[in-house]
């Protein structure tokens, strides 16, 4: 289709479109969010006219949009038809004053900690028509009651009044109120250390009064003060010492005579006093005059439903700090009052309810970490599902045009999505759907949300592919290069999302088909994120843990800058990011390949500098395995294995050696294992008292697999090879003599020669030593002998020819380390098994395997192993000849029909 054709299709379009009415044109205005509606009036002349509506500037929810001087100088022009307003953050309160919203009549911000009187002053005195002024959640702490006068004088028309951690409020701030507003029927002083009980009593219009939080009130003082207030029928005492005692109780009953609910959530003064004081105070509801206009019961209801979602958030943050007091409330009323609360009439408050829903249900919150790592309530998490709640939650997500009960409920859909039964649900009421179209959002948090649901949800290895199948792989690979670098909560929670997904097989494919390892690359090489820089990272680690050497573990080490990504996050300060990348470059170093590339990018020396940094720490355990593991993998290349020793790498691995943990035992013993195969690291491991270390793993590690290696490492250190090498160099061996050489190299040798021997059982060499035992008979009889991780372990040809040279070695022990070695290296079903029979056949094992059993002076448990091994020898024989055999048949077969055609 040519340009022109293209141009008049547009054209058609959008003159079609103006000449719809305009009220639906305004309709469809209003349904839209800031973004897409700003899009949409760029359109056209007709339709920028049409987006200056009054109708559609009435209200602004501006809290998930940047909202600073330069945004409100360009909307300024349309905002004087303004009547409410909603902001988050200082930026913010700073750009109202740059508005023309004479108009405004409410406004509302969050997270204004650092806002001051200064700012509070001239907002009031821009915006004289404000009614309703509410700063919270979190402590304003800058604002004084300087500021609260300044609004008492410059706004006479103000109903609502709402303030959060403001740290005195006086008496001349409440007379202020009280002089000039009027008409002021709620007034909320939330988590305030001081508050002037008395003049709260000056506020003769009140009808609404809330101190929740705080610190320092003289209840009887109040009690007999706020009795006297002739509209007040609502109290919010809730997270108070309130309490009740002779000397309060009447004129408490005076007050509560006249109110008509009291809210006393978390007061554990009130509680500890229980019984009838309890029943009768507590949550006090009186049922409302018949003769009450439904308008005033209506503002009543909102009045409580605020108040209470109010209190109910802050319950929930403090869930860790209070769990003895609040754990109880949760079970017995918490979770019903939230759902109530969600599905009230007011938005603010449902809002509220979503974010309350989405704190308690976590139980164990580190703020370093992402939701993925925290810990849910399953109990909690179920009762809203059981109730209904998930469903709410789902359709606020999908249709609620207020972006933040829309971000809230995708937060709290995300951490309930922690317990696999919430999880399995809302992917079955088609929650992946809704969250991989929600992350294709314009609004970043919006995407974010969805993303946390998404990375919740992929924990569960059943959702995987459904996640797949929905096309999320590929969406998260584009999005990752969508969303620029400083978007650290987006591309966090899109590679944990990728990091858990390519765990799965068809995931893994269709991630590295989508461009993930480049994607990942970037993120581990270019984000100033340590939170981005370990989920690349893990991703990369997961994405090659596919098999020893797979086409994902070759393309990420072909990936320009990936290697050298990784090696870089090794210095890191962030240890989850360290443990990633080092996990990593574990992985990677099962290619040759990739093991060239780890050493070029200077990974030997980023990995011994891990290991040193974590060797004497018991609580990095995971830390310690993956450096000792990564450098296990580069020490099977020989020139990498000379490297670790010559940059410093064998003090390190003989302190992780020394770990309290398992898994640091194997993976350190196999480090020290192959890097001993060279005389000079042998050496270094001598000198540096890494014998002592290997001694005691091989004699007490509760890890099999490690007391073999350390075995064959000590091996290393006495087959003879290191004395050549000191020899031939003139070296010498400090700080032992000759003497203590000797005694070290005996202790070593009956710590291995009795870790074989535990595997020679009586049993095992009398059916060994029978001439007539068929190889059948003896694989039954030696599983127990078997260490069944050794198949996974694959050996050089230097390697075996080395082991086959110390069945002629002098040493009787060095013979049963080497037979017992070879024995497991030939098991049945080893993965490498043909591969170590072969090498042993180009070494001549046959005319061994002969000298050993007509030797008289062989002693007997070497004979048993030998035995056993020409066993598996034997068995891998007679499989392959039947494997051929079946070939053959085969072929046989299909040789007539061949001719046919």
């Amino acid at each position: 289709m040519s340009r022109r054709v293209k141009r008049r299709i547009s054209e058609c379009s959008i003159d079609e479109a103006t000449t719809l009415p305009d009220d639906i044109l305004i309709q469809i205005f209003s349904i839209l969010d800031y973004r897409s509606r700003a899009s949409f009036a760029a359109t056209c002349q007709s339709f920028r006219r049409l987006g200056s509506s009054p109708c559609l500037w009435g209200s602004l929810d501006l809290r998930f949009h940047k909202f600073d001087t330069a945004m409100a100088n360009s909307i300024s022009s349309r905002s004087k038809h303004l009547s409410k307003l909603e902001f988050r953050g200082v930026e913010s309160a700073d750009a109202i004053i740059h508005l023309r919203a004479q108009s405004l009549r409410e406004l509302s911000g969050e997270f204004c900690q650092g806002i001051t009187d200064a700012t509070v002053s001239t907002i009031a005195a821009r915006h004289t028509m404000l009614q309703s002024i509410q700063f919270g959640p979190l402590a304003c702490e800058k604002v004084s009651s300087q500021g609260i006068e300044a609004i008492a004088h410059c706004c006479p028309n103000l109903t609502r009044l709402h303030l959060s951690g403001v740290r005195e409020v006086t008496a001349d701030a409440i007379n202020s109120l009280a002089s000039h507003c009027t008409k002021l029927e709620d007034v909320a002083f939330m988590d305030s250390n001081i508050i002037d009980e008395f003049a709260l009593g000056n506020l003769a219009s009140l009808r609404f009064l809330s101190v929740a939080g705080a610190k320092q009130l003289n209840w009887g003082l109040a009690f007999h003060r706020w009795s006297r207030l002739p509209n007040l029928v609502g109290l919010d005492a809730s997270r108070t010492d309130i309490a009740l005692d002779a000397s309060t109780r009447s004129s408490w009953l005076s007050l509560s005579d006249k109110l008509q609910i009291v809210i006393t959530l978390d007061c554990p003064k009130l509680e500890e006093q229980g019984g009838a004081a309890v029943k009768y105070y507590l949550e006090k509801m009186k049922h409302h005059n018949s003769n009450d206009d439904d308008e005033r019961m209506s503002g009543f209801v909102a009045w409580a439903e605020r108040a209470l979602s109010q209190s109910l958030v802050r319950m929930a943050e403090n869930n860790l700090t209070a769990a003895k007091v609040v754990d109880p409330f949760w079970d017995r009323t918490g979770a019903t009052l939230l759902l109530h609360l969600l599905r009230s009439s007011e938005v603010d408050v449902r809002e509220r309810a979503a974010t309350a829903i989405a704190t308690f249900a976590i139980v164990d919150d580190d703020d370093d970490y992402p939701a993925a790592t925290s810990t849910v309530d399953s109990t909690r998490a179920r009762r809203i599902l059981q109730s209904g709640g998930v469903d709410v939650l789902l359709s606020f997500a999908t249709t609620s045009i207020r972006q933040g009960l829309q971000i809230e409920a995708l937060k709290a859909i995300a951490n309930l999505c922690m317990d696999s039964q919430v999880a399995k649900v809302v992917a079955e009421n088609g929650g992946i759907a809704i969250l991989s179209n929600l992350m294709r959002s314009s609004n970043r948090f919006v995407v974010e949300e969805a993303l946390g649901g998404l990375w919740n949800l992929s924990l569960g290895e059943e959702l995987k592919g459904l996640i797949c199948e929905t096309g999320g792989t590929k969406a998260l690979v584009d999005l990752i290069f969508q969303w620029p670098p400083n978007s650290h909560g987006i591309l966090e929670r899109a590679a944990g999302t990728v990091a858990n997904l390519v765990t799965d097989e068809k995931c893994n494919c269709e991630v590295m088909a989508a461009g993930g390892v480049r994607a990942l690359t970037l993120l581990a090489g270019f984000s100033e994120s340590v939170g981005v820089q370990e989920q690349a990272a893990r991703a990369l680690a997961n994405l090659v843990s596919h098999g020893d050497v797979n086409a994902s573990n070759v393309a990420v080490g072909e990936e320009v800058g990936a290697v050298e990504a990784l090696v870089r996050i090794t210095f890191s300060q962030h240890e989850g990011a360290r443990l990633e990348a080092a996990g990593a470059l574990w992985n990677l170093s099962f290619d040759e390949r990739n093991r060239e590339a780890i050493a070029a990018a200077g990974g030997i020396v980023a990995l011994i500098s891990l290991a040193k940094s974590c060797s004497n720490s018991s609580h990095q355990g995971d830390l310690q395995e993956r450096a000792a593991g990564a450098l296990w993998g580069l020490s099977v290349s020989e020139a990498n294995s000379v490297a670790i020793g010559e940059y410093g790498g064998v003090p390190p691995l003989i302190g992780l050696a020394c770990s309290d943990i398992e898994d640091v035992h194997e993976t350190a013993a196999g480090a020290l294992w192959n890097i001993a195969f060279e005389p000079g690291n042998a050496l270094r491991i001598l000198q540096d008292g890494g014998v002592s270390s290997l001694i005691h793993l091989c004699s007490s590690s509760p890890s099999r697999m490690a007391r073999f290696m350390a075995t064959l490492a000590l091996a290393y250190l006495f087959d003879g090879r290191m004395d050549e090498y000191v020899a031939e160099r003139g070296i010498t061996q400090a700080p032992f003599n000759a003497m203590i050489a000797d005694r070290i190299k005996m202790i070593a040798l009956n710590h291995m020669g009795s870790f074989v021997l535990s595997f020679c059982s009586d049993r095992i060499c009398d059916a060994a030593m029978l001439s007539q035992a068929s190889s059948a008979a003896l694989a039954q009889r030696m599983q127990g002998c078997l260490i069944p991780e050794v198949g996974f372990l694959k050996c050089s040809e230097v390697e075996m020819k080395r082991f086959v040279a110390m069945l002629r070695n002098a040493c009787p022990i060095l013979k049963l380390c080497s037979s017992f070695a070879l024995f497991q290296f030939t098991m049945p079903n080893g993965r490498y098994t043909s591969h170590h029979v072969t090498l042993l056949q180009n070494a001549g094992i046959s005319r061994i395997i002969q000298a050993i059993a007509s030797s008289s002076t062989t002693p007997v448990e070497v004979k048993v192993f030998v035995k056993l091994l020409r066993s598996n020898l034997q068995l891998h024989y007679h499989l392959e000849d039947l494997s051929n055999f079946h070939t053959l048949v085969c072929a046989s077969k299909l040789t007539p029909i061949l001719h046919k055609l």
